[in-house]
């Protein structure tokens, strides 16, 4: 866990040090450039953001998931495999590689909405009540049953009875413990977009959500007021935004 936090902390560190530059996108929309700059390429903007969007996942989810890849090379262990550790670490690669899927499926929508503004410059001016509409579905999003379905998946300790000791079973292993978290995640990761990623207090609340509801004994219940702050935040959002001071 010490491991843990401390790859957790580098990893925070190098996403700060990616968003630095970046530009804004309409307000609070998102905070990652989406278009390419003038002499710029498509593929160079889409590696910058996976990047970060990558250096982010780690900074945020690698303290959620190293109990789970704990557990895993444990039992492990418990075959008399000498390869527990590759094997966890080939696990946890398939989890961020889950991870990195899910921003390739995110960054053609931002792109299209960013070049959709950019055409329309009107459009722009929705973008705050956008934002604030995104956060506040993000919030309701915490109380679907398919929320709560995928939050007990993820709570589960699916590593009993011995595991399969071979590269291509713990790399599966990863990729379906990404994809359950992907899933439960889907609220808060799009809320997270919506106000921008850039604002490291907006990811320190989202990690600390994350990982009250894995954690937390009443870990639906801690998922719901997540649920209920942001709705509630995202409330607030749309009433600024159509009442601008």
């Amino acid at each position: 866990m010490v491991l843990a936090m401390a790859a957790a902390v580098l990893a925070w560190n190098a996403a700060m040090r990616a968003m630095a530059g970046m530009a804004v996108l309409c307000g609070n929309m998102a905070a990652m450039s989406w278009l390419p700059p003038p002499g710029g390429t498509w593929a160079g903007v889409l590696a910058a953001f996976l990047g970060m969007w990558t250096a982010m996942a780690v900074a945020m989810m690698l303290p959620v998931v190293a109990p789970a890849l704990w557990r895993y090379r444990r039992r492990l262990h418990d075959t008399g495999s000498r390869h527990a550790d590759g094997l966890a670490a080939m696990a946890g690669l398939g989890y961020f590689c889950t991870w990195t899927l899910i921003g390739l499926l995110v960054f053609p929508l931002g792109a299209a909405l960013a070049a959709l503004q950019a055409q329309v410059p009107a459009l722009a001016r929705l973008g705050p009540a956008a934002a604030g509409l995104a956060v506040l579905a993000g919030g309701l999003f915490q109380f679907t049953a398919f929320k709560a379905r995928y939050l007990a998946s993820c709570r589960l300790d699916d590593c009993a009875g011995l595991p399969c000791a071979r590269p291509g079973a713990a790399w599966r292993h990863g990729l379906r413990l990404g994809l359950r978290c992907g899933a439960s995640c889907a609220g808060l990761t799009a809320s997270l977009l919506a106000v921008g990623m850039m604002d490291w207090r907006a990811m320190a609340i989202a990690t600390a959500a994350t990982a009250g509801e894995r954690f937390a004994p009443g870990g639906l219940r801690v998922a719901r007021i997540a649920g209920l702050v942001l709705a509630a935040a995202g409330a607030y959002m749309v009433a600024q935004a159509a009442h601008p001071a």
